[in-house]
């Protein structure tokens, strides 16, 4: 009986064909074009003139703000200017709220992590009060035993089982 040949066989074809696409993909997905990158970088910045609006989305008419950030950011993109080294020159001009995010690093990691950290331990401040004053107050006032039956008790207590069974 003869093998097929290995170049021949359908699903060598396939995943050959599946291959190539994903690396066409891949290669296609990294190649950015100066717009995009223009894009992206200006969808990081905000306006200044206090409208709260991404750079590229402001709105305003006659905005006084974005014409010049917008022009400025492609002067710095023509010189050859990295992502980071724009972001650092914008916030240097403008301050850090021209960042739509902060950049990594430094005091910006900080001013990220100690609220969430304060309100972790906020909460375990709480429980462990909460736990203290509990353990305080079992210790302070132990708890009652229960007494012991006495013959009106056991009276009583039948009395009150009769009267709320209904129909039983």
């Amino acid at each position: 009986m003869r093998q097929p040949k290995l170049a021949a066989h359908p699903m060598y074809k396939r995943s050959l064909q599946v291959v190539l696409i994903v690396v066409v993909a891949f290669t296609m997905l990294g190649a950015g074009s100066p717009s995009t990158r223009f894009d992206k970088v200006g969808h990081k910045l905000m306006c200044t003139c206090g409208c709260a609006e991404i750079l590229l989305e402001c709105n305003h008419v006659s905005c006084p703000a974005s014409p010049v950030e917008i022009s400025e950011l492609r002067t710095q993109m023509a010189a050859g200017a990295t992502n980071t080294q724009i972001f650092k020159a914008f916030a240097a001009e403008y301050g850090p709220i021209v960042l739509a995010a902060p950049i990594r690093g430094g005091f910006d990691d900080v001013a990220w992590i100690v609220p969430f950290a304060v309100l972790i331990l906020g909460i375990l401040a709480i429980v462990l009060l909460l736990r203290f004053w509990q353990r305080r107050h079992t210790r302070l006032h132990p708890a009652f035993p229960e007494p012991p039956p006495t013959p009106e008790a056991a009276a009583l207590r039948d009395r009150i089982r009769n009267e709320t069974n209904y129909g039983e």
